[in-house]
């Protein structure tokens, strides 16, 4: 069973293929909806031995940082690598 972790937003590294599929528009309309009902689900990351990696939840993962959040909601899942 998966359990949430809080893990620092500065702990993850996102994937350079993973940051060209991200829209501001769409991370400032997720934001508004965090403020409004909080954060649904908990992004997911892999740990690679030495930090977190994002599997999935960019978006997620910018609204949080376009909040000024120090951590995230996660899901610590194995995953291969992208």
């Amino acid at each position: 069973m998966l359990r949430v972790q809080k893990i620092p937003l500065n702990d993850i590294y996102v994937p350079t293929a993973r940051k060209k599929t991200l829209h501001p528009e769409t991370v400032r309309h997720l934001a508004e909806d965090i403020v409004e009902n909080g954060m649904k689900t908990p992004i997911q990351v892999r740990h690679d031995g030495k930090r977190y990696v994002l599997v999935e939840g960019l978006h997620r993962l910018e609204a949080a940082r376009w909040l000024g959040e120090t951590d995230i909601d996660s899901y610590l899942v194995q995953a291969r690598k992208h």
